[in-house]
């Protein structure tokens, strides 16, 4: 099967968004239920023989080409009001991997272009289109998982672009192609609320702690009432008084050995006369002292 894609306006920019060396094509016979396609009843597409070689079965490149040519909204062209907007369009193309040359070309206008198949991820079934507007749809198969899925996130991509809605997986379904353009193609905006401020709206945010330069007393008496509500038991006080540590209160000093002692005989039911020395009691007691 050969197929001819017209060449792309001088003023156009294309650029590949998905590439796969190798895909192999199948035959798929004509859809007998309404469920999808399923590799069962393919059979590989074979090239046709030649006295020196046998049928083989074909192999080619896949290309997701886009291509964006300039559009005018007025359909007068010369028309100066008439505003330039990029029409987006995109071709799978299956190639030839040595020679380049095209075997086939699917243009993308609908989800509905590309089907993936009900037993397997990485085949899909796809509507190729040759001269004179002839349609077919053949077979791919892909040699690693990973390239079938990114082949599938390149078709949701596209399809965001052609503004078809939601997220495109290759299902089918969906509507012709429309305008592209680079912000979402034909997709009418959606209505969103306007948070903007009006001309003379003003925000205001009031933060404990922080207000005006005169609030200063009541703002100390906001935490002070905050920290009381937070806390059941105050803080101690700080000893700003008689100096030691900020904040930190005066210990009581230890007890003597006096005082143990009379606590112990407290303890012991034996309360004594505290005892002095002599010269604590005002007595001489030196060498001719009186209690010699």
């Amino acid at each position: 099967m050969s197929s001819s894609h017209p060449p792309p306006p001088s003023e156009s920019i294309q650029r590949v968004l998905f590439l796969s060396p190798l895909v192999h094509i199948y035959t798929v016979p004509p859809l007998t239920s309404t469920k999808g396609y399923t590799t069962t009843s393919w059979s590989p597409l074979l090239s046709p023989p030649t006295p020196s070689s046998k049928p083989e079965p074909i192999i080619t490149r896949l290309r997701v080409l886009e291509t964006s040519v300039p559009c005018f909204n007025s359909n007068n062209p010369n028309d100066d009001s008439s505003e330039e907007e990029p029409c987006i369009t995109s071709t799978l193309l299956l190639e030839d991997p040595s020679t380049s040359a095209l075997f086939a070309a699917a243009p993308y206008t609908s989800p509905s272009v590309v089907s993936p198949v009900l037993d397997s991820a990485r085949f899909f079934a796809i509507r190729v289109e040759g001269e004179g507007g002839r349609k077919a749809v053949l077979g791919i198969g892909f040699q690693e998982r990973g390239e079938a899925g990114d082949f599938v996130d390149c078709l949701r991509r596209v399809g965001r672009v052609m503004g078809w809605g939601g997220d495109n997986d290759g299902k089918g379904g969906g509507g012709d192609q429309g305008r592209g353009k680079g912000k979402g193609g034909g997709k009418e905006k959606e209505k969103m609320k306007d948070w903007s401020l009006k001309e003379g709206e003003m925000i205001r945010v009031e933060i404990n702690g922080v207000g005006d330069k005169g609030d200063g007393g009541r703002i100390g008496k906001d935490l002070d009432g905050d920290a009381e509500a937070l806390f059941s038991i105050k803080p101690p006080p700080s000893g700003g008084d008689g100096g030691g540590g900020a904040g930190m209160p005066f210990l009581p000093p230890p007890p003597s050995a006096r005082d143990v002692k009379a606590e112990r005989r407290r303890s012991r039911g034996r309360v004594e006369p505290e005892e002095g020395s002599a010269a604590e009691l005002g007595f001489d007691d030196g060498e001719f002292g009186e209690f010699q």
